[in-house]
């Protein structure tokens, strides 16, 4: 069934929907909760917690892209998770390596909101990102948008891991060299 088919089943209420979600979006939508939670039943629970909040906003949201639309919300429904989990215990997932590869370009103390407001900075990112080359760009998506673990990403694009290693690092150099330019960090 296509995107608008499904949306529109959304629309009229129609219970379908959210087994056709299941089925053309749920590996999607299961795989990013998994690289976020690092647990099977985390994920699953996450999954269905994407179908249950698409089916509430839909009425509201018509969404372009299903996708990007399901992706969204499984990816914060996933690191709201994954932050309540880690304040009861720490570790787990890819989240945590993502996160503290990012920490060298991105300052994350509580301060951070007090020096800029969020969406200056998201945007900065924004434009850095989209004026990378499209491997690049794609590789660090992957990555730190869909917790991608590196191995996957190697094998997605038939690089060896050193190579993403070195391609992330640079491109997190670049980021940082990016965002001190323009007096984020």
């Amino acid at each position: 069934m296509d995107d608008r088919s499904i949306v529109n089943l959304y629309w009229a209420r129609n219970e379908q929907a959210i087994s056709e979600t299941a089925a053309k979006y749920g590996h999607y939508c299961h795989s990013i909760a998994l690289n976020v939670l690092g647990d099977e039943g985390a994920a699953e629970e996450c999954v269905n917690d994407t179908y249950l909040a698409a089916w509430n906003s839909m009425p509201d949201a018509r969404p372009n892209i299903l996708s990007a639309f399901l992706g969204a919300i499984t990816r914060r429904l996933a690191i709201n998770q994954w932050k309540h989990k880690r304040t009861i215990r720490r570790g787990g997932g890819q989240l945590q390596l993502a996160l503290d590869e990012l920490s060298e370009c991105i300052s994350t103390g509580e301060n951070m909101d007090e020096r800029i407001e969020f969406e200056e900075l998201t945007q900065a990112i924004q434009n850095f990102v989209t004026d990378l080359p499209m491997t690049e760009m794609v590789v660090f998506i992957r990555r730190y948008w869909f917790m991608d673990p590196i191995k996957d990403i190697c094998h997605r694009f038939g690089f060896s891991q050193s190579k993403v290693k070195t391609m992330l690092a640079r491109t997190r150099n670049k980021l940082a060299l990016y965002l001190k330019r323009r007096g984020f960090i």
